[in-house]
C-alpha cells in the first residue's frame, strides 16, 4: 500500500506529508485496516535495559513528537516507539519550510527545532494510549529554545519528573543540531553536571514510584574521537542505563550537489549510515559492556540493521527509512536480525570432507 501512497506524499511539502501520513496511519488503525498497511513481524523477544522488547526494532524520536499516535505506530510491528522530543512549554519550532527530502540520496534534512505542544499535552496523550501488543514506550526529553544552557537542567528535570510514571524508558536529548547551543551540553563538564543531576533525580523518582525507569543519553554523530572518549568516560562514571547513537548530522557528505544540500538543519537517511555507525562502534569500545547502545541513523534495509548490531547495538531505531521504504522496513529489519542470531557461529570451522 505504501508504494501506492508514496508518489502522492512525495508530491507534497515534506512536513505536510509527514502530518498526512500520521493521520492516515491513525485512521487505518482506528478502522481496523492496519493489516493492509503493514504485516506485524514474528516476535523476536529481546531483553535490554532490564526490559522485555517483543523485537529489537524501534521508531526513533521525532516522528510523533506529542505522543498522539502511539497505538497506531506500535500496531505497525515496532518493538518500541520513542516519542518526543518534548519540552516543558509548548513551542512552534523554527520557521517553515523546515523539512526537505533528498530523494536521490534517500535523505532528509530537517530544522524543526523541537516543535511540540509541551509536556503536559504529551502526558495527556500517553495516558489515553492503550499500548496493546507488548511494544514499549520511550519518551525523549529536551529543553525549550529560550532556556539558557546554564538553566537547562531545570527543563530536563521538569520533563523527567512529568514523564517518569508513564515511560518504559526516557531519553535525554542533548544532540539535536536545531536548537542553538544544545550540543554544548555534550561537552565534558556540562555533560557531567547535567547527567549527574538527572541521575540523582532518576533514583529519587524510582524510590517514589516503586520502579526504576531506565534513562538513556542520545549523542551526536559529529563528535570527535576526543569528544567520544570524554563522553564515554563521563557516562560510564555516572552509570547511565544506555546510549543512543546517533542524532542527525550537520555534515553534508554524500549529498553534495543536491538542490537542498545547502539547507540548514540535521541530515538523516542513507548518507548518515557510515558516520553514525562509526560513532556507535567507537563508543561501544569505550563504554562498559553493561551499558547497552541503541543504533540509529541511516537504516534503510535489513542489512543496515544487522550492520548496526554488528557494530555493538543491542537495539536499533528507524525514522527516515520509513519515508523511503514504508512500514515493510520494520519486518525486514526484524527478520534480518533474526537470521543473524540464528546463524551458526562465525568462528565455527566446518569439517573437511
Amino acid at each position: 500500500m505504501y508504494s501506492l501512497a508514496r508518489p502522492f506524499l512525495f508530491g507534497l511539502d515534506a512536513e505536510r506529508a509527514h502530518g498526512l501520513g500520521l493521520s492516515a496511519l491513525e485512521t487505518a488503525y482506528r478502522s481496523g485496516l492496519n493489516p493492509l498497511v503493514a504485516r506485524a513481524p514474528k516476535p523476536l523477544p529481546t531483553k535490554v535495559l532490564g526490559l522485555s522488547f517483543p523485537n529489537p526494532v524501534g521508531l526513533a524520536a521525532g516522528l510523533d513528537k506529542n505522543g498522539a499516535h502511539i497505538d497506531a505506530l506500535l500496531a505497525l510491528g515496532f518493538g518500541f516507539v520513542e516519542i518526543g522530543t518534548v519540552t516543558p512549554r509548548a513551542q512552534q519550532g523554527n520557521p517553515r519550510p523546515r523539512m526537505f527530502r533528498l530523494p536521490e540520496q534517500q535523505a532528509v534534512i530537517n530544522r524543526l527545532g523541537f516543535n511540540n505542544e509541551g509536556v503536559d499535552a504529551l502526558v495527556r496523550n500517553v495516558s489515553k494510549a492503550r499500548r496493546r501488543g507488548g511494544g514499549l514506550l520511550g519518551i525523549n526529553i529536551g529543553k525549550n529554545k529560550d532556556t539558557p544552557n546554564d538553566q537547562a537542567e531545570r527543563d530536563y528535570l521538569h520533563c523527567l519528573e512529568r514523564v517518569y510514571p508513564l515511560a518504559d524508558y526516557i531519553t535525554v536529548n542533548i544532540s539535536s543540531p536545531n536548537t542553538a547551543g544544545l550540543r554544548e551540553l555534550q561537552e565534558e563538564q556540562s555533560l557531567r553536571r547535567l547527567i549527574g543531576n538527572l541521575r540523582e533525580a532518576q533514583e529519587t523518582f524510582a524510590a517514589r514510584e516503586g520502579r526504576r525507569v531506565p534513562m538513556l543519553v542520545k549523542i551526536a554523530p559529529d563528535l570527535s574521537d576526543d569528544d567520544i572518549e570524554a563522553a564515554s568516560r563521563v557516562l560510564a562514571e555516572l552509570r547511565v542505563d544506555g546510549v543512543i547513537a546517533t542524532n542527525t548530522t550537520v555534515a553534508r557528505e554524500g549529498v553534495e550537489g543536491s538542490a537542498h544540500a545547502g539547507e540548514a538543519g540535521g541530515l538523516s537517511g542513507r548518507p548518515l549510515m557510515a558516520q553514525a555507525t562509526a560513532v556507535l562502534r567507537r563508543m561501544r569500545t569505550r563504554l562498559p559492556e553493561h551499558i547497552p547502545m541503541v543504533g540509529v541513523g541511516g537504516i534503510l534495509s535489513g542489512a543496515d540493521a544487522v550492520t548496526k548490531m554488528a557494530a555493538g547495538a543491542s537495539l536499533v531505531q528507524v525514522y527516515s527509512g520509513l519515508v523511503y521504504r514504508g512500514p515493510a522496513l520494520i519486518g525486514e529489519c526484524v527478520d534480518a536480525i533474526r537470521r543473524r542470531k540464528e546463524a551458526p557461529s562465525r568462528g565455527h570451522v566446518p569439517p573437511q570432507i
